[in-house]
């Protein structure tokens, strides 16, 4: 079998677009054409069906992908290897993170990890969670950073760290005196929320839940930035992790409001391929991860105990 052809097949069937295939293959869409044409005669079977400019593959192109996707993560696979023996074991980590741990705890990690690892290059970038499964288990990254956990079947999940959650409001807010508030307080307040399925929504909704009461989201936000200022300003109140509220509850800019209920916490989790070479730098930077998640001061579990691929 021609490998041109089965690449070509391959972008033309993940991304169902002729066009989208020939731009990620920089040649011409007629080329794209002339390729799976010329798989299907010398197969004499048919491995797409066109439905208008959608292109769905057939029971036969199905199969043909899934061989053509393990043979495609091989040869990425065999290129990181020679990759890092090239670059004399230093090499290059790819991670990608969601919005909450890339931006207020990945970098605490890397400038660790920078400092005692000059040599490795860095690339990093916040996605939402699914997206950075869905890049994860395709290989285009090394490494990533989730904030709740998935099941998939391509992905080895380890929790990293939990993390605890506070509500928090304006200084001049009626429930900023307190100094300790019960569930009940919270019933009819006004919130400013983090979007539908994300992690410390999904963790205030079961709190809710637990305790019966119902609140107001006048707002869904998905930036943590723009939740804080919101609520800065006095539109509500919100839930975050305690540690990225840190600043503004230092500088007296907003306040933190301890809930007597302990259960409001949340996890993050560090996900890679299960087939993923591990360089002796990735396996560095990982164990690193750890290292700064044992001085955290919520609870930790442990690259042993808290493997969870299935």
């Amino acid at each position: 079998m021609n490998l041109n052809q089965l690449k070509i097949f391959y972008f033309t069937a993940r991304y169902g677009n002729l066009s989208t295939a020939a731009d990620l293959l920089f040649i011409t869409q007629p080329a794209v054409t002339k390729g799976i044409q010329r798989l299907q005669e010398h197969y004499e079977i048919k491995l797409f069906n066109r439905f208008g400019k959608k292109l769905v593959l057939t029971d036969a192109g199905e199969a043909l992908y899934e061989i053509a996707e393990k043979i495609f993560q091989l040869e990425t696979q065999a290129e990181e290897i020679i990759r890092d023996y090239q670059e004399n074991k230093a090499g290059h980590i790819r991670i990608l993170s969601s919005e909450s741990f890339g931006a207020y705890y990945l970098p605490s990690i890397l400038t660790i990890f920078g400092k005692e690892n000059p040599d490795i290059r860095i690339s990093a970038d916040n996605l939402p969670t699914e997206q950075v499964v869905e890049k994860t288990a395709a290989l285009y990254n090394d490494v990533g950073f989730i904030s709740y956990y998935v099941d998939h079947p391509k992905l080895t999940i380890r929790e990293v760290m939990k993390d605890h959650l506070v509500i928090i409001a304006a200084n001049d807010h009626a429930l900023s005196r307190k100094t300790c508030i019960e569930a009940r307080d919270l019933e009819g307040q006004t919130f400013i929320m983090h979007e539908m399925g994300s992690a410390p929504r999904k963790a205030f909704e079961e709190f809710m839940r637990k305790n019966r009461i119902s609140i107001k989201v006048s707002m869904a936000i998905t930036s943590l930035c723009a939740i804080k200022k919101l609520v800065e300003s006095g539109l509500g109140l919100g839930v975050v992790s305690e540690y990225i509220a840190r600043d503004e509850i230092e500088t007296s800019r907003l306040k933190a409001i301890p809930v007597a209920d302990d259960c409001l916490q949340r996890s993050f989790y560090m996900v890679h391929h299960k087939e993923k070479y591990m360089s002796e730098s990735l396996q560095r930077f990982m164990n690193k991860v750890y290292q700064w998640a044992s001085t955290y001061e919520a609870p930790v579990i442990g690259t042993d105990a808290a493997e969870i691929s299935r």
